[in-house]
């Protein structure tokens, strides 16, 4: 399915900024639901940091999954934005008492717990409110994932979760707390995984801890098994949905859940990665040396995965067929960093020419910043062209 650009309407549009394929968007929710709905207690929640566009969050909460959150802020968007305050859960390392709080009020599902200490200041929040704090304790499984450095999760030198020898002792204090309500565990392993092996070896642990807390006597009503799912950056037409259906069934194969539990899941890329686009107009090419740049309006401000991540995204030219050439597509910024990418093919570039850089509807827009005193980059949805 190849993707189809109204380059006509985007003339007339300030540049950058992102275009955002709602009937793809609807799609890849209509196979998650699908492929979810094979299995029996299988969970989703929408992980708000992918994307936060309101507009996109309003078509996703619509189909009734829940939102998965890790700050007070995008508590507050997701239930502006339609999500049931019963299906959200709250995770991150480091949850201001402000936020704790807004979650308590609004009685979300679940507080997914990484630390005894926050488990301790959770209670005592929860108990001045009158409230029972439902918690998922998350565990760092020490699962590593074939993904780059700062996206892995799991490991045991990550900042994340409990560490698996404090597992016990810190359940059985959550279960002795008054206002604490323990409903389960929480893994991530990281982000942008495409080996389901990475989430086979992550099954086998949680089997393993399960069959060890059944030992003393502890039961766990909820596994959450994060997101990570990645999506095909090279060929974007190709592959325009992720493998739900491989991703599902995996877990489905490895994980052996006990009789009544759910299953929950926090897919947040693979929902709307693909729907998205960067749309920048060329400003100058350059000749330079021994290699041509075509200098575009958007820079590391409007999308940084490429100079955080060193993270690839296919870019193609909207606006002419012309032969083929090699360019470096570099971006405004005052920085050596500010680089879409080096020696990439593409119709030939002239001033004006509108450039899409593909697959770049997750952790583009909500990462983007004001550095150089720069615009933040709107999002557009292809309903409203």
């Amino acid at each position: 399915m190849k993707e189809t650009f109204p380059t006509d309407k985007f003339r007339n549009i300030e540049t950058p900024f992102y275009y955002y394929d709602c009937d793809l968007l609807r799609k890849t929710l209509h196979v998650i639901q699908e492929e979810a709905r094979k299995y029996e207690g299988y969970l989703v929640h929408y992980a708000i940091k992918a994307n936060a566009n309101k507009k996109v969050l309003n078509l996703i909460s619509q189909t009734g999954i829940g939102a998965d959150c890790v700050s007070g802020g995008e508590i507050q968007r997701c239930l502006e934005s339609g999500f049931p305050a019963d299906k959200v859960v709250f995770a991150g390392v480091g949850k201001a008492d402000w936020e704790i709080n807004l979650g308590l009020d609004n009685d979300i599902f679940c507080f997914n717990v990484e630390s005894k200490e926050e488990l301790e200041i959770i209670n005592e929040l929860a108990q001045k409110r009158g409230k029972i704090a439902s918690v998922c304790l998350r565990i760092n499984p020490n699962v590593g994932a074939h993904t780059h450095a700062n996206i892995t999760t799991g490991l045991a030198e990550n900042k994340f979760g409990i560490a698996m020898q404090d597992m016990h002792s810190t359940v059985l204090a959550a279960m002795e707390m008054t206002h604490i309500k323990f409903i389960g565990l929480h893994f991530h392993i990281g982000s942008q995984i495409m080996d389901m092996g990475d989430f086979q070896a992550l099954c086998e642990r949680i089997n393993a801890i399960q069959d060890d807390l059944k030992e003393r006597g502890i039961e766990v009503e909820n596994i959450n098994v994060g997101g990570g799912l990645g999506i095909d950056y090279n060929e974007p037409d190709e592959h325009p949905i992720p493998d739900f259906q491989s991703y599902f069934k995996t877990f489905a194969k490895h994980l052996k859940l006990r009789k009544g539990q759910k299953l929950h899941f926090e897919l947040g890329r693979s929902v709307v990665g693909q729907m998205g686009s960067l749309i920048t107009r060329t400003l100058y090419v350059k000749q330079g040396t021994s290699k041509q740049f075509a200098i575009v309006d958007a820079g590391m401000t409007d999308l940084i995965r490429p100079a955080l991540y060193q993270a690839h995204h296919r870019i193609v030219n909207l606006s002419n067929t012309d032969e083929l050439q090699s360019y470096d597509v570099v971006g405004p910024i005052c920085e050596s960093s500010d680089v879409f990418a080096k020696g990439v093919s593409l119709n030939t570039v002239h001033r004006g020419d509108l450039i899409a850089i593909r697959s770049s509807g997750a952790y583009g827009e909500i990462m983007a910043s004001q550095y150089n005193c720069r615009k933040l980059p709107i999002g557009y949805m292809s309903d409203e062209l």
